[in-house]
């Protein structure tokens, strides 16, 4: 998350998971506030200004397609790990096999990205489908508690532009929160500083 020159906020966020989970309609509710059902085979980055308690945060979004490796595997390349300030890993509740692809893609994201820790938010989409659920509430939830940085959402996009808004304005938080102890280990680190000082003042007297 870099801060801009006009002291604004710019937030770089990665959508991951399996083909048809509703990534490209997650992102496009959020960007337009509309629901569009059908998309193309098109990845695409979008921004998108809007502000939480009063500071303006500009939105990056990289909404990626699915890729395999030669195992079969999710893929993930290098620049997304290293370009994202946090991710948003979608699947379907009525996929199961869409859920196993997140957990996959999860491993990835915390082998492959330093630090490990990268703010993470699992989504479980299309609730409005509960007759055709596969995967449950508590296992999303379990999964995400498993992860430093994670939480968890279940939305439909297809339904409220709430839900989905509520996803990505967590995820700017979680991005703030991962970036605040550096900061204030700095702190520590100055007081630690400063009380030895004092000390070795008083021994030397």
């Amino acid at each position: 998350m870099a801060v801009e020159a006009d002291g604004g906020v710019e937030a770089n966020i990665v959508l991951l998971g399996a083909d048809s989970v509703g990534k490209s309609a997650l992102t496009v509710r959020f960007l337009t506030r509309r629901f569009i059902g059908e998309y193309g085979a098109i990845e695409s980055v979008y921004s998108r200004a809007d502000h939480i308690d009063g500071r303006e945060i500009c939105f990056n979004i990289w909404d990626s397609l699915y890729t395999q490796g030669g195992d079969n595997s999710p893929s993930l390349c290098d620049k997304q790990l290293q370009w994202a300030d946090g991710m948003i890993l979608v699947y379907s509740i009525c996929d199961r096999r869409s859920f196993d692809v997140v957990r996959q893609q999860l491993r990835q994201i915390r082998r492959g990205r330093k630090p490990s820790d990268v703010p993470v938010v699992i989504v479980g989409n299309k609730r409005d489908l509960q007759h055709h659920r596969s995967v449950s509430s508590e296992e999303g939830r379990l999964l995400a508690l498993s992860q430093r940085r994670c939480c968890f959402f279940e939305v439909s996009a297809a339904e409220t532009y709430h839900g989905v808004q509520l996803v990505f304005h967590r995820l700017a938080d979680l991005i703030r929160e991962s970036r605040a102890p550096r900061k204030s280990s700095a702190g520590v680190r100055g007081i630690v500083r400063s009380v030895s000082a004092v000390f070795g003042k008083k021994r030397a007297e």
